[in-house]
């Protein structure tokens, strides 16, 4: 989503039904100490299950922190699946970032991507033992990768200037501005900057390259020359966006082709290529003008792929589509599920495919049938994130509110999961993490409505407890059982808050129609559904103390801060407003994806100023006086760092206690573990002033 890794109402008692027991946490240790923000920090990240070809292994990624360095590094670590009980070997110690495994179709080497030589480029390592040798050697740096089926071919990606046919000459011209001592920038088309980063001309190419006998790659082909686009999408693109086919002839991949149009198109299509590029880029997907992604090819050459129906609208519901390799004819797969896939990949045997989707306020894992499309659930409690199917079972990472990502195996058909890794659990044996609960309530229109309640560290039967009120962002994003490092609750419970989070309408996972009805509506629904969550759980928890609250959100839930400031002012002692929207009008004219702005708005700032005055903050600044602390990253493009001081000045101008906290290096998150301890603590300290002095 955009924003987010998408009204004065009367407190009316509101019926709900407790769908989890209190008791989710991880087990409580007598004594223990309560997890703090620190904790968080140093937690090793669990990434990128990848399995074996013969389904023996499991390769994945850990970051580990370095604090003295203040950064991540990355290992590539191997489980062996054959063996119960087997522990985790780590296969990479290079001081270096070692990413992206992927394996030979022989099940004994894998690559990877390594910085151990300056750029990223592709390494092999043989899983018996051996040093890591060099494949690629190339002038650029490699920001993705794909082993073909054969295992005779490498599919990459580089950022290169169009004008340059050859990898040398992006290099030696970027290196030359380098140098040049005027450092301005010139643009004739927007686009100019996206997410963090000022456009340079680069495209992000898909190339692919033959490895030779000694094992090293040739030369590498461009597969995108002829298209003006990225390849992957950026920012965050990655392999998902292209696949071979089953005999290595060709790939499919997804890309944005929109010239001066892109930021405001969501028109990515499918495209097929012959893998040693002889021929152009096909489309395959031309009549559909909103979104198609993920190409997945099945062992019988049909593509499935992710489609949207509606142009401009991220946060559109993705189903299925289907072609079958022999008539060309298309089908839609899932278009009766109303679920949005987030992730989709093929099963072995050909005849399913698996999806992960925001299901009720969990991240749940499907198995689809190829012939009827009916979707059949295998994990649904906590979060599924990234999954690799081995025969009949699925490895896969799951985290909740009360755990990290670690691995876990289960049977396709479902069943009893078996825990594989337990890569924290040092840390969190010394740790008492908090028991949390999953209720519903009726909110706006008397809809169902569900939210999460989360203990603080320390419980006492009998005691009252300050409140966190933590509002998502997205907008179209959720508040799920799942565990974050951005606003993580375990962190905010270890610091004595009881948390409350409300999944108000505008999230995933409760059908499309409640994902659609934030668009245009802003500050009407999900106030009302706030307002009533708040209430609901006041009712339900006697724990709770109402009376000493603050709210806290960031993008979206940024915007609702400085919403809730001038349309719910006298409810809070006190407010956290991160990367927030200030003024609805600016913001449109400074952010770089305006399909979003767009979208939400119904249409261009200029064309309809009604709607982007319709919940525009700046407009209720003579209400606001609750106090409020202010963070923002300077390098946030997605909403401006003008937004935040705009609020600011607001606050300050009107005598309104307030604070503002401004990272020069961070963008729409904060990611230096420095930067995140900071964070935490000044918001947990602004919370202490105001709830517990």
């Amino acid at each position: 989503m955009s924003f987010g890794t998408r009204i004065a109402i009367s407190f009316l008692a509101a019926a709900f039904v407790a769908t989890a027991a209190l008791g989710q946490g991880a087990p409580a240790h007598v004594g223990a100490k309560p997890f703090t923000i620190e904790d968080l920090v140093r937690l090793k990240r669990l990434t990128d299950p990848q399995v074996s070809p013969d389904g023996r292994f499991v390769a994945y990624v850990l970051r580990e922190t370095d604090m003295d360095a203040n950064k991540g590094r990355t290992d590539i670590w191997l489980l062996d699946l054959s063996k119960k009980g087997a522990e985790p070997r780590r296969l990479t110690t290079d001081p270096a970032n070692d990413s992206s495994p992927r394996w030979a179709p022989d099940s004994r080497t894998i690559y990877f991507l390594s910085t151990r030589s300056g750029e990223s480029q592709v390494w092999r390592l043989p899983i018996a033992g051996g040093d890591a040798t060099r494949v690629t050697d190339y002038p650029l740096g490699i920001g993705s990768l794909k082993v073909s089926p054969r295992g005779d071919v490498l599919a990459v990606s580089m950022e290169v200037l169009v004008e340059c046919t050859e990898l040398p000459c992006t290099k030696e011209k970027l290196d030359a501005r380098g140098k040049d001592k005027a450092t301005g920038r010139i643009y004739d088309k927007v686009f100019i900057r996206h997410w963090d980063t000022w456009s340079n001309g680069t495209r992000s190419h898909l190339f692919v390259a033959r490895l030779g006998a000694d094992g090293t790659a040739g030369a590498p082909v461009d597969l995108a020359k002829s298209l003006d686009a990225d390849i992957p999408s950026k920012p965050s693109g990655g392999d998902e966006d292209f696949a071979f086919s089953p005999d290595g002839a060709s790939l499919v991949f997804s890309a944005r082709v929109a010239g001066r149009t892109e930021p405001w198109s969501t028109n990515f299509d499918l495209f097929q290529v012959p893998a040693d590029g002889s021929a152009a880029p096909q489309n395959l997907t031309a009549n559909n003008p909103a979104w198609d992604a993920q190409p997945v090819f099945l062992k019988n050459g049909d593509l499935a792929w992710l489609a949207q129906d509606r142009p401009g609208f991220e946060a559109d519901r993705f189903h299925v589509m289907l072609k079958d390799a022999h008539t060309g004819a298309v089908r839609p797969l899932t278009q009766s599920w109303d679920r949005s896939v987030s992730r989709l990949s093929a099963a072995p045997d050909g005849r399913n495919l698996l999806a992960t989707t925001d299901e009720t306020g969990q991240a749940a894992l499907y198995s689809i049938d190829i012939k009827t499309g009916k979707p059949r659930k295998i994990v649904g409690s906590g979060e599924v994130g990234d999954y690799a199917v081995t025969g009949n079972q699925v490895v896969y990472s799951l985290a909740s509110l009360g755990a990290p990502f670690d691995l876990y195996l289960t049977p396709v058909t479902g069943g009893t999961p078996r825990q594989l890794t337990h890569v924290n659990a040092d840390l969190l044996a010394a740790r008492e993490l908090s028991d949390f609960e999953q209720f519903s309530f009726k909110g706006w229109n008397d809809e169902t409505v569900y939210g999460y309640v989360m203990k603080p560290h320390g419980f006492e039967p009998g005691k009252r407890y300050p409140i966190a009120f933590v509002v998502h962002g997205g907008p179209q994003s959720s508040m799920q059982n799942i565990w974050s490092y951005r606003w993580n609750a375990q962190a905010l419970a270890g610091g004595g808050y009881a948390v409350v989070m409300i999944d108000f309408h505008g999230s995933p996972g409760y059908g499309q129609a409640f994902t659609d009805s934030i668009s245009r509506d802003w500050g009407g629904k999900p106030l009302i559904d706030l307002q009533k969550g708040l209430a609901a759980a006041l009712e339900k928890y006697n724990w709770l103390d109402g009376g000493h609250a603050c709210a806290l959100g960031a993008s979206y839930g940024g915007f609702m801060m400085n919403w809730i400031e001038g349309n719910w002012p006298d409810r809070f002692r006190c407010i956290v407003n991160h990367d927030g929207v200030f003024d609805q009008r600016m913001m449109y004219y400074a952010t770089e994806e305006l399909w979003f702005t767009e979208w939400e708005n119904g249409g261009t700032q200029y064309e309809h100023p009604a709607e982007y005055e319709k919940f525009n903050p700046v407009d209720f600044v003579s209400r606001w006086q609750t106090p409020m602390l202010i963070i923002h990253g300077e390098q946030d493009f997605r909403i401006p760092y003008p937004q935040g001081l705009g609020a600011f000045t607001a606050l300050q101008r009107r005598n309104i206690e307030s604070k503002l906290v401004v990272f020069p290096d961070e963008n729409h998150w904060v990611l230096k573990p420095a930067n995140s301890i900071l964070w935490y603590h000044t918001v947990l300290g602004w919370l202490d002033a105001h709830l517990k002095k």
